[in-house]
C-alpha cells in the first residue's frame, strides 16, 4: 500500500475504454509506475534492441508475441527499482498462462497483486469512441466492423481473466463512462 491505497495493480478493459489514460493518472496519484507491455515493445523496436528486432519480425508477420517473451520483459521491468513500492500493469496479462506466470513471479518476491481494476464500458460506447478517434487520427482501417471484431476478441479472451481474478477476490469493476476525471475518482475510490 502506498498512502493507504493498493499499489500492486493491473487494469483491464476493452480497446477504447481509456485504460492508458487512466493507468497514467492512477499511477501518478499512487506514486507508482504505469507499465504498458505495448509501450515496452514499441520502445524496444524504436531502439532496435535484440528484443525489439524479434518483436518487430513477429508483428510484421502478423503474429502475437509469445507468452515466454512477454513474461520475460514484464519480469525484467518489475525487477527495476522504481517498482519496489508498486506498479500498475496495463496490457498484461492477456492469457491465463500469463496470469499464472505473473502470480508465480509475484509470489516469489512475496508481492502479490492487491487489486485488479476492470473498466466497464458498453460496447456501443466503445465503438463510438474508437470511430471518433479513427476519424481524428485518420485511421482508415478502424471501421465499425473491425472495431466490433476486436471487441469480440477482447471479450472472448479477457472473460477468463476477469473470472479468475473475481474468484481470487481481486477484481473490482469500475464504470468507465463519463468524464475522465469522474472515472479517475471512481478508480481511486476502488483502491482504498
Amino acid at each position: 500500500m502506498v498512502g493507504g491505497l493498493a499499489s500492486r495493480l493491473l487494469i483491464l478493459g476493452p480497446p477504447g475504454a481509456g485504460k492508458g489514460t487512466q493507468a497514467a493518472r492512477i499511477a501518478a496519484a499512487v506514486g507508482i509506475p504505469a507499465i504498458s507491455t505495448g509501450d515496452i515493445f514499441r520502445a524496444n523496436i524504436k531502439a532496435e534492441t535484440d528484443l525489439g528486432k524479434q518483436v518487430k519480425a513477429i508483428l510484421a508477420a502478423g503474429g502475437y508475441v509469445s507468452d515466454d517473451i512477454t513474461n520475460a520483459i514484464v519480469a525484467d521491468r518489475l525487477a527495476q527499482p522504481d517498482c519496489a513500492p508498486g506498479f500498475l500493469l496495463d496490457g498484461y496479462p492477456r492469457t491465463m498462462a500469463q496470469v499464472e506466470a505473473l502470480e508465480e513471479l509475484l509470489a516469489a518476491g512475496d508481492r502479490p497483486l492487491q487489486r485488479v481494476l476492470e473498466l466497464v464500458v458498453a460496447d456501443d460506447a466503445v465503438v463510438a469512441r474508437l470511430l471518433k478517434r479513427a476519424a481524428i487520427e485518420g485511421r482508415a482501417d478502424d471501421t465499425e466492423d473491425v472495431i466490433r471484431e476486436r471487441m469480440a476478441i477482447y471479450h472472448r479472451e479477457t472473460r477468463p481473466l476477469s473470472d479468475a481474478y473475481r474468484e481470487r477476490g481481486l477484481l473490482v469493476e469500475v464504470d468507465g463512462t463519463g468524464e475522465v476525471d469522474e472515472v479517475t475518482e471512481r478508480l481511486l475510490a476502488a483502491l482504498a
